[in-house]
């Protein structure tokens, strides 16, 4: 006999919680900001202010929470529940933001400040990644929290505006957090602003059904927010949302942090290796000869004998 299914704990169909990744990686916007990038951070923040300022005018129950991804550190910097009605709708003092956005902007100056004091002073080549990882980590405890603290709550998803560069040493923790996305049902949207894409967002959106948007014309950028990523799960049932043309499945090695297509697994741990180890770094598992190894000695002996 099957259980009974789960009794609904959302207030309606249309009643959404967004956990926004803001993807404030120092490196990545400083090789941003030029003046052929159509992007700058001052731009960004004010497209992203926009439109959480339309989510939370879609529905006064919508809830919103801010967390800034840094180069060296995450955390939150903005909680939609924490704030009084009043204090979210009225004008801040220079009477054309809102009031949220005074004390998200202030919480996110002091979260930069505090990010560029855990930098190293050793010299960085090229951008390297934001803690992606961490930040997911973050939105899944919080809308975990949010899911045990009462029999009503919002549909909740994550949002991730992101452009730096993949990790490849975040790799298994990135991935246990989209499969604890999926086991969860919260879809993982993205949205890359940087030049590459990323093929964890690729992976977390197509995995947890969420949706993965890369903009041709970052200019435009409210508008793809806002016509794509504003809309609540129960309506995207009804419109054709972009889809990935495809997705980047390649995993990174445990070995060297690598990208690869293909390679050796642990069948103990699941780790993953380019080359043929003798001994799992992981688990400590030992392994035995491959079978491609054994044939190439093989037929290296052949012609002596």
């Amino acid at each position: 006999m099957s259980p009974p299914p789960p009794l609904s704990k959302l207030y309606s169909d249309d009643v959404s919680l967004i956990v926004l990744l803001l993807d404030t990686n120092p490196y990545f916007w400083t090789a941003a900001s030029n003046p052929s990038s159509p992007l700058s951070f001052s731009t960004f923040l004010s497209n992203v202010l926009s439109f959480l300022n339309s989510i939370l005018l879609l529905n006064q129950l919508n809830q919103i929470v801010v967390i800034a991804t840094g180069y060296n550190s995450c955390g939150y910097v903005y909680d939609s529940s924490l704030s009084s009605l009043s204090k979210m709708t009225q004008s801040s003092g220079n009477g054309v933001l809102p009031g949220f956005c005074e004390e998200l902007l202030g919480n996110l100056e002091g979260f930069l400040e505090k990010d560029e004091k855990l930098s190293s002073e050793e010299s960085v080549d090229g951008v390297p990644a934001s803690v992606l990882s961490g930040s997911l980590s973050m939105a899944l405890c919080y809308i975990q929290h949010i899911f045990r603290s009462g029999p009503l709550h919002p549909q909740p998803r994550i949002l991730c505006l992101h452009g730096s560069p993949d990790g490849p040493e975040q790799y298994v923790s990135v991935m246990n957090a989209i499969f604890s996305a999926q086991r969860s049902m919260v879809p993982i949207d993205a949205c890359i602003i940087g030049s590459q894409h990323s093929a964890f967002l690729q992976q977390a959106s197509y995995i947890t059904g969420g949706v993965y948007l890369k903009p041709p014309l970052l200019e435009g950028l409210f508008q793809y927010l806002s016509t794509v990523f504003a809309i609540d799960l129960h309506s995207r049932n009804f419109l054709q949302l972009p889809k990935p043309v495809g997705v980047d499945f390649r995993a990174s090695c445990f070995c060297h942090k690598n990208t690869i297509d293909m390679g050796y697994i642990c069948s103990v741990c699941l780790s993953i290796f380019c080359k043929h180890q003798k001994e799992c770094t992981t688990c400590g598992s030992v392994f035995g000869q491959s079978q491609a190894a054994s044939v190439s000695d093989r037929k290296r002996k052949d012609p002596q004998e």
